[in-house]
């Protein structure tokens, strides 16, 4: 069914808007629960008492339909009301063109109600952290007045990067990062300019910098990143396994180049940094280890860029199947444990894993390699990925409390609403072959369109093509929501922030200087 994007009855709309925004709202609160459970029954609809788990309501009286048999349009046509409302999505459907309208000014509509509802159930969840109201930033006159003389040029990201020597696993890891929304905006808003970079014993954030100034740039031709290369290999000298031109392990590779843009970062420090990296992919893992006698529970916290996760070598394997394994409880053998209560181990104890800090970006690492002192084997069994990704029934809190209750994940077990535990897919590594001899290609979504990239060549793809890609490596999510925290200075500003105090000292101290020799001069004249 085509949408209109200008029905001529929208200014009739314009009487209905406080309707339609308590609607709306009564839709977001449906599917947001916070810490208690919303008793919020399903409604039924008015004409064939059906239970609805997609209301369409009527924005002239309290009429709830479904959409069987044209149960909403009878009503709004006998009644004369010209406008009814899906209430999980907030469409308006228009009687007279029988059709849902399309309409950007509606969408900006939508788009604050649900935001408000949002926040208002944030701040019920949490009232010791207010959230900040969301503000659309408007261009001021600095601003204005520095966006005068630059030309805009499109900026797509689609080029392919140049293979210079079974690099493969160089680039695919490359472009996972330059489709990366974080390390994207951080580099695209100048948080690290390599021409005013003091840092001259080869700069990896300069690099990426650079990188991103090729790929933004309006040429289609494939990119050869010849220079990152070689700061790389200079940087990563001591590493002789990721030296030379032989075939590379991507996720090595991963973890490798986030801890060198970790270490070029302005102001990045080893405890509590809130670097570029660190803010994107910094988690925590918790270990929860359980005396099997006394009950008693000893828990270790490690930090994480990402979670590897088994593959079990039978089947086609899920994203969510593996997660479910990674956290399911495990049972220790008895030799070698010791409880810390009770000081004995007699029936051992049993471990259980669990995510304690989720990152704004999720990387997950299938385990397709087992490497032997002799030999190397590949685990070529299919996966499948889902597009969108719901981490509470794996965090720590959420899992602690559904083995106290003994009960599966119910979303009002959250300690804040469950959209903030939301995550969709945006680039996946493969790899085809063996270690020694593979090649690697990855998929990355430009806004809503997802291309294939291996190597130079660039075509194409789709949501579907990706889900069912079944030699899947490594895959990265997104968060849906972001936390906003308007109390933290990211590192790159009190960098600069310092910088700035330690140039003003200096300059103060060199004027006192010239001041002292100006009067000793003039001493010395008298």
């Amino acid at each position: 069914m085509a949408s209109h994007t200008n029905c001529p009855h929208v200014e009739a709309f314009q009487t209905l808007v406080p309707r339609y925004q308590l609607v709306v709202s009564w839709g977001s609160r449906r599917t947001q629960r916070g810490r208690k459970r919303q008793k919020l029954s399903h409604p039924s609809c008015a004409t064939c008492n059906t239970t609805l788990t997609r209301p369409l309501a009527c924005l002239s009286c309290k009429i709830i339909t479904c959409w069987q048999n044209d149960h909403l349009l009878n009503h709004l046509t006998t009644a004369s009301h010209p406008f009814g409302v899906d209430v999980n999505s907030g469409r308006i459907f228009c009687a007279e063109c029988v059709d849902f309208i399309v309409h950007p000014g509606l969408d900006k509509l939508l788009f604050q109600v649900q935001l408000k509802e949002e926040e208002r159930q944030s701040n019920k969840a949490l009232p010791k952290h207010i959230r900040d109201s969301f503000k659309h930033w408007q261009a001021g006159d600095r601003d204005k007045d520095a966006l005068q003389n630059f030309r805009s040029i499109p900026c797509q990201a689609r080029r392919g990067l140049v293979n210079l020597g079974q690099t493969c696993w160089m680039n695919v890891v490359l472009q996972v990062l330059l489709h990366n929304p974080l390390i994207r905006n951080y580099f695209l808003s100048d948080k690290h300019n390599n021409q005013s970079c003091k840092n001259e014993d080869g700069c990896t954030c300069c690099e990426m910098d650079k990188l991103f100034t090729q790929i933004y740039f309006d040429d289609p031709t494939p990119v050869g990143p010849t220079s990152f290369l070689g700061t790389f290999w200079k940087k990563n000298s001591t590493n002789s396994e990721l030296g030379g031109y032989a075939q590379q392990d991507a996720h090595e590779f991963f973890l490798t180049m986030l801890n060198l843009i970790h270490g070029t970062s302005r102001g990045s420090t080893n405890v509590s940094c809130n670097c570029v990296v660190h803010s994107t992919f910094a988690g925590l893992l918790q270990s929860d280890v359980e005396c099997r006698k006394c009950g008693f529970v000893s828990s270790t916290v490690d930090p994480a860029y990402d979670v590897s996760l088994e593959l079990s070598g039978q089947g086609k394997e899920s994203l969510l199947g593996c997660l479910a394994r990674f956290t399911s409880s495990e049972k220790l053998a008895v030799e070698g444990y010791s409880c810390q209560k009770c000081k004995t181990s007699n029936e051992g104890a049993s471990k259980r894993m669990s995510i304690r800090k989720l990152p704004p970006v999720l990387s997950f690492q299938f385990k397709r390699f087992e490497i032997n002192p002799t030999s190397t084997k590949k685990i070529d069994q299919p996966t499948s990925l889902p597009a969108s990704l719901n981490m509470a029934p794996y965090t720590s809190t959420v899992m602690t409390r559904m083995v106290k209750e003994e009960r599966p994940f119910d979303p009002a077990m959250c300690p804040v609403p469950s959209s903030v535990y939301e995550y969709e897919l945006f680039a996946v590594i493969n790899h085809q072959g063996q270690l020694s001899s593979g090649h690697y290609t990855n998929y990355a979504r430009q806004g809503d369109q997802w291309y294939r990239f291996d190597d130079d060549k660039v075509t194409l793809s789709t949501l579907t093509q990706v889900l069912q890609s079944a030699d899947t490596y490594m895959c990265f999510y997104a968060k849906k929501h972001l936390e906003y925290k308007p109390h933290t200075v990211p590192s790159y500003i009190r960098s600069r922030e310092a910088e700035m105090e330690k140039e003003m000292r200096e300059r103060k101290e060199k004027d006192k200087a010239r001041e002292k020799e100006v009067e000793d001069e003039l001493l010395a004249t008298i």
